[in-house]
């Protein structure tokens, strides 16, 4: 049973940012309740990408199979720049502001963050624009939209210096563990926004070169209001000073740097797919190509989806939980990854069942993609599972060991694709040999925390769960593959309903009862505890 310890009359309220122990205090306990509630924010935060999900059949119709493809294209290379020119500091702050002692050392690591991360955005996206003439003959794209090229790359750049800044404010806040504060950002003026200045651009005729403008508008609102978030949660007093090289700058610089190289690589794995196909097919069939693997992408996204909203909560949680030994870390580690287990398989079994539905969204033209949809589902879900063990990583041992993960995984994906290039089409074989590379990136860090560190998460209750789990998972993927056969009007209700409903069967029967009462008030309005069972709160004893 769960002791309940709540104090008599209103909590006082917490100091903003990690403060200072004294010799006589304790450190908190990281306890389950924690990544529960740090989850439950994080994909609320997160649920921008379901939204734009819905937002490309729109783009698709608007605009075209080879006009959205030269979007995706370009969106990709944005990713891919911004990954390297960042210099690692989203990753950097997720280690250094909770280890901060003061506001100002989480100021100081703020600034350096701009300073290094946006800096060199700005002034790459300046060389671009510059040489946008030269750069534009590289993509290959419809006739019809050659001579948009250059003045999309134009304007369209300086997504880049916009989308740095947005990335790092956004990491800064969930470095101080605030983590729902991306829900407004991310949904309502990010991807909302967007779809609503697109559709305002070509209804008074901008045509593709409006997708791009309302692209910019949504990232520039996002970045204004990002600065009233941080002005929360952190002095902005403390940001204007310093910047003279104090330790916390050093260490977030080096640590920035450290990480640099598996965050691109992580990257290279996301982005670089859909820039390899507009390369490798001339003309409007490399647009379309690139324009399908996006499309392959962003619905298996929704698993990853689940991946990503546990990374972001586990890097600074471990990082604290760290300080308090390495079996809080061993227990979080065990937890997060028999709850993702419980979501991420069945949600992607049934999807990937009734995969054709779903593309039915996108014209009859996006089915020649439901190979590569069905490989990236089954790798994300794979990716889920494993890939907990990279943000523990992160803050528990020494950065060398992530570019292990990353270095092999680009040497697998490349060698998958070099003995597949010759026996399979362009996109299938592409997005397989990704797939490949994905799976085993996410199984290095697994593997060098058991036999580094000592860590692994598969403890006596995990065997039940997953046998529980793959047993639901199963029904569910052959229920959903009976339903796709139905008329797309149908069967597309019909299959959300069942990854729904398989989701909460693999959560109320797969999980032990400690797990599903962690989840606290979500647990007993989703009926997966008992109305009147008692539920776990941070601190609580188990």
């Amino acid at each position: 049973m769960f002791a309940k310890a709540k104090a008599a009359g209103t909590r006082p309220r917490k100091p903003l940012g990690p403060q200072p122990m004294s010799e006589e205090a304790v450190q908190p306990a990281v306890t389950n309740r924690h990544v529960a509630r740090g989850l439950g924010t994080t994909v609320l935060a997160r649920l921008g990408a379901v939204v734009e999900i819905v937002t490309q059949p729109l783009y698709v119709l608007m605009f075209g199979l080879a006009g959205f493809g030269l979007y995706a294209v370009l969106w990709a290379t944005i990713n891919l720049i911004e990954n390297i020119f960042d210099l690692g500091m989203t990753s950097a702050m997720q280690r250094t502001v909770p280890q901060s002692a003061t506001d100002a050392e989480a100021a100081a690591a703020l600034r350096t963050a701009l300073l290094f991360g946006v800096g060199p955005c700005l002034i790459v996206a300046a060389l671009i624009a510059i040489f946008a003439a030269d750069l534009a003959p590289w993509l290959n794209v419809a006739e019809k939209d050659r001579a948009l090229v250059t003045p999309a790359i134009q304007i369209f750049v300086w997504a880049l210096p916009l989308w740095a800044f947005v990335e790092i404010a956004t990491s800064a806040l969930r470095a101080r563990m605030v983590f729902g504060a991306e829900i407004r950002l991310r949904i309502v003026w990010e991807q909302v926004m967007r779809v609503v200045f697109a559709v305002l651009f070509f209804a008074l005729g901008f045509g593709l070169e409006g997708l791009f403008i309302a692209h910019l508008c949504s990232l520039a609102v996002t970045a204004i209001l990002s600065v009233r978030l941080l002005r929360r949660h952190y002095s902005f007093g403390d940001l204007l000073r310093g910047g003279r090289g104090s330790e916390v700058e050093r260490n977030t610089f080096w640590a920035g740097l450290s990480i640099l190289p598996s965050n691109i690589i992580t990257r290279l794995f996301g982005d670089a797919p859909a820039l390899i196909l507009n390369l490798m097919l001339p003309g409007a069939s490399g647009a379309a190509a690139a324009g399908l693997f996006t499309i392959a992408r962003k619905l298996s996204s929704v698993v990853q989806l689940v991946r990503i909203a546990f990374a972001y909560v586990m890097a600074p949680l471990a990082a604290s939980a760290e300080r308090g030994g390495r079996e809080q870390v061993a227990d979080i580690y065990a937890y997060a990854t028999r709850l993702i287990s419980a979501i991420a398989l069945p949600m992607a079994a049934v999807l990937a069942a009734g995969s054709s539905s779903l593309l039915s969204l996108f014209g009859a033209q996006a089915h020649v993609a439901q190979g590569a949809v069905i490989i990236l589902l089954l790798a994300r879900a794979a990716e889920a599972v494993l890939g907990i063990s990279l943000p523990v990583l992160q803050v528990v041992a020494a950065f060398r060991h992530q570019l292990t993960a990353s270095l092999f995984g680009v040497l697998v994906a490349v060698g998958a694709g070099w003995l597949l290039v010759d026996h399979v089409d362009a996109l299938t074989g592409v997005t397989l040999a990704m797939s490949v590379g994905l799976v085993v990136m996410a199984g290095i860090p697994m593997l060098q925390l058991a036999i580094g560190e000592g860590l692994h998460p598969f403890d006596h209750q995990f065997p039940m769960v997953a046998l529980r789990g793959l047993a639901i998972t199963i029904v569910a993927g052959v229920l959903a593959l009976l339903v796709s056969r139905l008329p797309d009007a149908v069967a597309l209700p019909l299959i959300i309903a069942i990854a729904v409903g398989a989701i909460w069967l693999s959560v109320r029967f797969g999980l032990p009862y400690a797990d599903r009462a962690s989840l606290g008030k979500t647990g007993r309005r989703l009926r997966l505890i008992g109305p009147d069972a008692p539920v776990a709160e941070p601190g609580d004893a188990a």
